[in-house]
């Protein structure tokens, strides 16, 4: 569980977060320069905030006002770093044991077998693979005992094979880890699979906040559209109550429930549109073929509108194989339930 009620002043914005977020897998989603590591360095007491209070777990971190500022060492962190942050001129053990007492080096043959690098021990880290290179970041964070876990783009640096597989590898061990894990990443395949819940940051600011399959499912703000994969987004114009115009587009959208007030944009993801040859029916979209790419397991059509910006269709494999027999459809369609309402 984790609660943030923070403000730090940096060079190009001020970092605004107040959020509360009830799980123990945590994602903190957003682009380059959000504030994303600058949130997990101040749980972990690295950096200050200027004013606020920080809570993991139940436990007070930080408070401006009571005076509180528990020293980082204290606080227990795991803290996996996007280089793992292994000290080149020690071995795979070395790395893993360094600084720890008698007692917990006892727990280092165990540690190296669960993360599968018994035989790697003696290797340096110039010498071992990327996977192998987290999973001594993993051992030696976990050998510690710590209280919670913060990941820091972790994964970013391994191609996907690895990517997946260590993901896994980290899943499962967190599901034995009774503290919370938080994860930092502007990977939403990432955050999607590791976290219960999610924050979404844009400029220092929370763009939403909630559980991460209803964030996904239902963005609600044009930033954490963009940022869950939306690769089609238009502002709107209300027309009525059940109609607006997407003005990228030039088509109007009809609803069969009265619309929230205060939408600026509505949102459609690629893999959303469905194909319709013959008569038009329905939320329809005129299109004109710009380009295509194919790709290993689906194709993406780059489609002009009847306004000024283009769609993108991905089409995955089941419907690649009925446009090779029947071509281009005539029309697009989307259905109202697939419209993402966006503030």
């Amino acid at each position: 569980m984790l609660e943030l009620n923070i403000k730090k002043r940096l060079n190009s914005f001020t970092l605004e977060i107040n959020c509360n977020l009830d799980s123990n897998r945590i994602g903190i989603l957003g682009g380059s320069g959000a504030g994303k590591s600058m949130i997990l360095k101040m749980i972990a007491g690295i950096e200050k905030p200027d004013s606020g209070y920080i809570k993991l777990d139940g436990e007070l971190l930080f408070d401006s006002q009571k005076k509180v500022d528990i020293k980082p060492q204290d606080r227990h962190i795991g803290y996996c770093f996007q280089n793992y942050a292994l000290f080149p001129h020690l071995s795979v053990y070395e790395n893993i044991v360094i600084g720890l007492n008698s007692d917990n080096k006892s727990l280092a043959d165990k540690f190296l077998e669960k993360f599968e690098l018994t035989q790697i021990k003696d290797a340096k880290p110039n010498r071992i693979s990327g996977g192998q290179a987290a999973r001594v970041a993993m051992a030696r964070i976990l050998i510690r005992k710590p209280k919670a876990l913060l990941f820091d783009e972790a994964f970013s640096a391994l191609d996907i094979y690895l990517r997946d597989h260590i993901q896994e590898e980290i899943s499962a061990i967190l599901n034995d880890f009774d503290g919370s894990a938080v994860f930092v990443s502007h990977s939403r395949d990432e955050i999607y699979r590791l976290c219960e819940s999610m924050v979404v940051i844009d400029s220092g600011k929370v763009s939403n906040l909630g559980n991460t399959k209803d964030i996904f499912r239902e963005p609600r703000t044009k930033t954490a559209a963009i940022l869950t994969g939306c690769k089609n987004i238009s502002d709107i114009r209300y027309i009525d109550e059940n109609t607006v115009e997407a003005l990228d587009w030039g088509v109007k959208l009809n609803f069969s429930k009265t619309l929230p007030k205060g939408l600026s944009s509505i949102g459609i993801r690629a893999h959303d549109f469905y194909p319709v040859w013959g008569e038009p029916e329905g939320n329809i979209f005129n299109f004109r073929l710009k380009s295509k790419a194919k790709l290993p397991f689906e194709d993406n059509y780059y489609l002009a509108t009847n306004g000024k910006f283009d769609i993108t269709w991905l089409v995955q494999r089941d419907m690649k194989e009925l446009i090779e027999r029947s071509g281009l459809p005539d029309f697009l369609k989307i259905d109202e339930k697939d419209i993402l309402l966006l503030e």
